[in-house]
């Protein structure tokens, strides 16, 4: 009877687990105590790991060390034409106005367990809520990527790895930007790409690299290199098959990488604001430099007269020509000084003079 009710119990639980969060607050707490639990049965490997590490021979050290100095030398090289690269990606991008790409942050997580489950991959690392991690947050290692977060404990988190058979991934074909589907086989050494047609310009040793097109792998990181691509005539689609760049079986510590959250529509709004904050503290001190080109006097009062007379002078324009003639004398008195060089100027300066008091009862006009 006990058992009978253990059984009824167990499984009103799972049922429980699996269709309602009722649960997730006890399973949360619950990992607090199986932390340890998973720190005990790694006590053994990590000790002989010390071991091994203390009695290693000083030849394979030596031989390590020399590899490490090649290796570091060829990375250092290949540094410096990603640093010219990614500079030259920063003007681009700023000729064509859009945002500049920031580098991921991404902080080293450690592999403390494995689900036993042979039907699904997945893993737990030592980084949960509590360090920052977020659900869907990716998981890459030296390799490349290798899955995301899709549970959180308060300590510790479950990654869901690229090669389980309910995961996807899209990406594209680093060689010449082909995009498909990466699809997980339940191999961890296998992935397939669904869906790609039979004409499609794929072919073996090809890299596939995440395009970001699902808003939740940062783009450009390495994913599965192309293993064989079949071609049947009788169907529309090619069977290809890759394997995962990443270390699924032996990475032990990962990186966990806490890219931009924001949404296409944020970031495109937060661009276009830092671009008219950029525009608008570009053209402020333009205005104030050209005011004083085009008003010539020393007077304050005179510059704000200066656009009052163009005013004035477009309801003026309607009138007969003679209040023009006032309009174009004080231009002539004004240039008396500059071409009073010939002495003959100031008797014909003194003519129009004469003339203007014939004009002078068209004043009342403009007083009207």
């Amino acid at each position: 009877m006990r058992l009978l009710v253990l059984v009824v119990l167990s499984v009103a639980l799972m049922v429980v687990d699996a269709r309602f969060s009722l649960l997730k607050p006890a399973r949360s707490q619950m990992s607090l105590v199986l932390m340890d639990a998973y720190w005990i049965t790694d006590l053994p490997g990590r000790l002989w790991e010390g071991v091994a590490s203390q009695f290693g021979s000083r030849t394979e050290l030596v031989a390590e060390n020399e590899k490490l100095k090649s290796e570091n030398l060829l990375l250092q090289g290949r540094m410096q034409k990603l640093a010219s690269l990614t500079e030259q990606n920063v003007r681009l991008r700023e000729l064509l106005n859009s945002s500049a790409l920031v580098n991921e942050k991404v902080e080293v997580a450690e592999l403390i367990g494995m689900d036993p489950n042979p039907f699904t991959h997945r893993i737990i690392i030592n980084k949960g809520e509590r360090d920052g991690v977020v659900l869907g947050q990716p998981v890459l290692d030296a390799r490349g990527l290798m899955g995301q977060v899709v549970e959180l404990m308060p300590y510790t988190s479950r990654v869901l790895l690229l090669t389980d058979s309910t995961h996807s991934i899209p990406v594209q074909v680093n060689r010449n930007g082909l995009r498909a589907i990466a699809s997980g086989t339940g191999n961890p050494e296998r992935l397939e790409l669904r869906h790609v047609a039979d004409t499609a310009d794929i072919k073996e040793g090809d890299l596939l690299v995440s395009s970001g097109l699902g808003q939740r792998f940062p783009a450009g990181y390495p994913v599965a290199t192309v293993k064989e691509v079949i071609h049947d005539s009788g169907q529309p689609f090619a069977i290809v098959r890759a394997i995962p760049t990443a270390a699924l079986n032996r990475s032990r510590y990962l990186l966990l990488v806490f890219s931009d959250t924001r949404t296409p529509e944020e970031r495109a709004n937060d661009a276009a604001q830092a671009q008219e904050n950029l525009d608008a503290q570009g053209g402020g001190p333009v205005i104030p430099a050209t005011v004083p080109k085009l008003v010539n006097p020393a007077v304050p009062a005179a510059s704000a007269a200066a656009p009052a007379t163009p005013a004035a002078a477009a309801p003026a324009a309607t009138a007969p020509a003679k209040p023009a003639k006032p309009a174009t004398t004080p231009a002539a008195t004004s240039a008396k000084p500059a071409t009073a060089k010939p002495p003959a100027a100031k008797p014909a300066a003194a003519k129009p003079a004469a003339k203007p008091p014939a004009s002078e009862p068209a004043t009342p006009v403009g007083r009207e």
